[in-house]
């Protein structure tokens, strides 16, 4: 016989009661390798992304140093692909720097979510989850994070620490193969559809309510309409104009929800 309806919601809490168990008997690092095997399915994504990057920047006029500099400095991919592309096109420095500076304004959202679960770390470990803040390495720990609020701080680093080294050391990797085999690679190899594949990835699962979805397709609809924007400035309308929607429709339904 197949479970009764009741026992199915029973059998999903006593799940995640023992996933729970098993987060917090982690050590620091056990977690650390947890954060670390959690991030392996990005590197299908990350690896061509980044040789991408190299190919691009190689033949933007790069030398192989200044495309490491890129990739170990900056670890921004949105970022370095605008600012190869405003470099190629002759932009002055401040329209590089400013460009490349809004497109990765949305780090300082990610920032400011992360300061509940990290904001009582030492200020030297702010500083080095600082530098490996990117995209995929936020999007596991928050969701990390909210699964399993009880666990401790050296829990949190070591699962962040993990997945930074993870997803951070391929990224200059393969931007060094793309700097200096990449020409080899077929023009039919499309390398760019790594980016788009990775923020579905990220974003999908955390699209668990109302207010989430609404913020999303407030912030597509007004990022694709808001394309024609100079320098990918557009997402910096797009992305507020998303927060926005998904506060009003979580605080309607806050209210609705009140007795």
């Amino acid at each position: 016989m197949s479970p009764s309806p009741e026992s199915r919601p029973a059998k999903r809490d006593a799940a995640l009661e023992a996933a729970a168990a098993q987060a917090l008997a982690r050590s620091p690092r056990q977690a650390f390798w947890h954060g670390a095997v959690q991030s392996l399915p990005f590197l299908i994504v990350i690896m061509p992304f980044a040789i991408l990057f190299g190919v691009v920047a190689l033949e933007a006029g790069l030398d192989l140093a200044q495309v490491m500099g890129f990739s170990v400095l900056v670890l921004a991919g949105a970022s370095q692909f605008t600012a190869v592309q405003l470099l190629s096109d002759n932009a002055p420095v401040w329209i590089v720097i400013l460009s490349s500076l809004a497109v990765n304004l949305r780090m300082a959202m990610y920032s400011a979510s992360l300061v509940p679960w990290l904001g009582s770390a030492t200020g030297r470990q702010r500083a080095g989850l600082a530098y490996v803040l990117i995209d995929q390495t936020y999007a596991l720990s928050i969701q990390h994070y909210e699964q399993h609020p009880r666990l401790s701080m050296a829990q949190r680093l070591g699962y962040f620490g993990g997945a930074a080294l993870v997803l951070c050391l391929p990224w200059a990797i393969g931007s060094w193969i793309g700097a200096t085999v990449g020409q080899a690679i077929p023009e039919e190899v499309a390398l760019d559809f790594a980016l788009p594949i990775t923020f579905i990835a990220m974003i999908a699962p955390m699209l668990r309510t109302i207010a989430h979805m609404a913020a999303c397709f407030v912030a597509v609809v007004a990022a694709l309409l808001l394309a024609g924007m100079p320098s990918g400035s557009g997402l910096l309308i797009a992305a507020p104009l998303g927060m926005i929607a998904g506060a009003l429709v979580e605080t309607l339904t806050e209210r609705r929800a009140a007795p």
